[in-house]
């Protein structure tokens, strides 16, 4: 459902940082010159923030960040083909200091360029309404899906009124599911969590999810 299994939602803006696991993913180097990062700020407004990569050594984004929901390789030195991708290494987006892991964009079976993360925040100042969703899975494997909101994110003092409540619970799914709606899902007025969760009936699988967000405001 997310690439890393980890959607972090803390209380408080963090200082993050992007590192690769290849010396080639440099401003001047034959993998990802270039990553753009997408999220909410302390003041849980969407902000976009392009940085230069380093390679293995940490880069510092400029900007604070309480979600993050989205990142992508902007710019390359390489022709990406069936063989060779826009970057060279795994790439990560953590806390300042070597520290805890917030999302991953990976290198194998595929460098993939784009973040994998099923969930969002919507903005302060906006109204969602999901109007669709996707699921996929391995069709030998059930699996039960939840999907989740937290309206009041922004509520970060205790006793909490941002409390996660499921919108639909989809049990026994296998293969591909794409239910169709007459009427979008909603108000969820931001800023508002809303991701999935999944449990695999034995074993292990991967689960993808995809959902589209009419933002109003």
């Amino acid at each position: 459902i997310a690439t890393g299994g980890v959607y972090k939602t803390p209380i408080a803006a963090t200082a993050l940082e992007f590192v690769s696991s290849s010396a080639n993913d440099s401003s001047a180097g034959t993998g990802a010159q270039e990553i753009t990062i997408i999220g909410l700020n302390s003041s849980w407004v969407e902000v976009t923030q392009t940085i230069e990569t380093n390679g293995t050594t940490a880069v510092a984004l400029g900007t604070d960040l309480v979600r993050l929901y989205r990142w992508y390789v902007s710019r390359t030195g390489t022709y990406a083909t069936q063989t060779a991708g826009s970057h060279a290494g795994n790439l990560t987006i953590r806390e300042s200091g070597a520290g805890a892991t917030w999302a991953t964009i990976n290198v194998t079976p595929f460098a993939f360029g784009q973040s994998q993360i099923g969930c969002f925040t919507i903005p302060a100042g906006k109204t969602g309404y999901i109007v669709s969703k996707n699921f996929f899975s391995d069709s030998s494997k059930s699996v039960d899906l939840y999907f989740f909101s937290r309206a009041n994110a922004d509520d970060v003092t205790t006793p909490f009124t941002g409390t996660m409540r499921i919108i639909e619970r989809e049990v026994g799914l296998s293969g591909g599911f794409g239910p169709q709606w007459k009427a979008g899902k909603g108000p969820l007025v931001g800023p508002c969590d809303i991701g999935f969760m999944g449990v695999i009936s034995i074993g292990n699988a991967d689960i993808a999810v995809e959902f589209e967000v009419l933002l109003i405001g």
